[in-house]
Parts: C-alpha cells; structure tokens; sequence
C-alpha cells in the first residue's frame, strides 16, 4: 500500500483509536444481505428517478464535458475504482476536476482545501457537484444507489478498517451519489473525520427507507444551488449529530445488529 494511504493512522490521535493492536486484521466486508420487498421497492425507486434526472441534466452534462475539455489537457471524464456493496469493486464515474494524470506523481491521498491538482474549472464543479452527475449512470447499471455511504478507494478501505473495526458494515449497502453523511458533515479530509461520517452511515442502514431518501435527495438538491443550512436539514427532518449518537469526541460508534439487511 503506498506510504501515502499508510500514513493516514498517523493523523488519529490515540484515545481516538479502537482498544486492541493496530495490527490486527480488518474485519471481512459485510454481507449484502438483501430484503426483498424493500430492496425491490429502492431498486425501482433508483432507477425511475435515476432515468428522469439524467434526462433532465444531459443539457447541463454536455456543457460541463465541454468545459472540462477546453480547461485543461486530458478527458471530459474520469473512471476510479471504489468499493461497492458486499466489498464488491466498480468503477465510478465522474467529470474529471483535477490534472490529467496528477496521481502518477502526488499518489493516492484525500483532496484537501487548496488542493493544488484541482483544476479552475474543477473547483466549480465540486463546489456545485456537478462533477457528481455522470454517477447516475452508475445508478442506472446497478452499482449505486441515489443514497447511501459514500463509495471509498479500495487502496484507503483497508486502513479505514483497521481504524474502525465496524467501517465495513457500510458495505451492506449500496454506495450512494449522496446521503445522509455526505449532506451533514465536510469531504474527508482526515481519518477522526471518517469516524463521524461512519456515525451517520450506520445509521442510515438502520433507519433507511423511501420517504427519508426522497427528503435526502431533495436535500441534496438545494445544495447545489447553495440553498441548504443546517437548520434547514433540522427542519425537512434530516437526522443531525444528537440523532446518531455523536454526543462527544470520544463516543464509540453504535454496531449495526446482525440481522440488518439491504435495501
């Protein structure tokens, strides 16, 4: 694994890290164990909403590939691989917002404020995320859902678990374009961050269901057009640090029970 992933652990400090040697193995990826009814239910729900939404914004798709283009050297689109439900990899797609090839001398690290590979238009396209949008593909293929955890690098998930022994519950779902996690707390840019946003993603699988998503996805929607605030998510009802258990800094993240199931 390259020095850069390794030296993630580094950044926690040690009463934030589990009981036990750092040694120890990671947990086995979750099972995606499904429920049929609500799994068919969410399926559908995706790939309805997933069609109509990529109708609506292929005119702004197209405009944003050719901003991408004229920018800077390299393609309109870029590919990664990410860890999916049940551990299972994928590659995710998204408008390309950094350098051609910057990783090829930076590595594999997390963006950070001032992240010099991010280009000027790729600067727009994560603030508004429309660099997010060619993912309703992935919806649409059945590797995403709309909602759900943030989909992580295969190079960084090792490390994560060896942090977190529960990070692979998140597994049990499918990733998501957005979710619970993503709207209420900043990007990753650090592994004590991580451990708040698994918060929120835990308890998303526990309490996931249709009307929550449609509130998420909504949500997200006033995001973009930079009309959302925390007391806004408190009000449409968007589950905040009280309701998932982050009452303090030390707090342990709540298990997820055996028989949770994905939907």
């Amino acid at each position: 694994m390259p020095n850069n992933v390794q030296n993630l652990v580094a950044q926690v400090p040690r009463g934030d890290r589990p009981a036990g040697p750092s040694s120890a193995p990671p947990a086995a990826p979750a099972p995606a164990v499904e429920s049929l009814p609500a799994g068919a239910l969410k399926s559908a729900l995706d790939f309805g909403l997933a069609a109509v939404l990529f109708v609506l914004a292929l005119p702004v798709m197209v405009l944003t590939g050719i901003a991408v283009k004229v920018s800077s050297p390299g393609p309109a689109f870029y590919s990664q691989t990410r860890v999916g439900r049940g551990g299972r990899h994928f590659r995710i797609l998204k408008f390309r917002t950094m350098y051609h090839r910057c990783e090829q001398a930076s590595g594999v690290k997390w963006s950070v404020p001032g992240d010099n590979r991010i280009t000027r238009v790729g600067r727009f396209l994560r603030a508004t995320h429309l660099d997010e949008l060619p993912q309703l593909v992935n919806v649409l293929r059945g590797e995403m859902s709309l909602v759900g955890p943030r989909p992580e690098r295969p190079e960084i998930v090792p490390t994560l678990a060896d942090v977190y022994p529960n990070y692979h519950e998140r597994h049990r779902v499918k990733p998501g374009v957005t979710g619970l996690a993503q709207l209420r707390r900043p990007a990753d840019v650090c592994i004590p961050g991580v451990g708040k946003k698994l918060a929120y993603d835990l308890h998303y699988i526990r309490v996931r269901g249709p009307w929550l998503d449609l509130r998420l996805i909504a949500c997200t929607g006033l995001k973009m057009v930079g009309l959302v605030s925390p007391r806004i998510l408190t009000r449409c009802g968007i589950p905040g640090d009280l309701a998932v258990g982050l009452l303090d800094d030390t707090q342990e993240l709540p298990a997820l029970s055996a028989t949770a199931s994905d939907v």
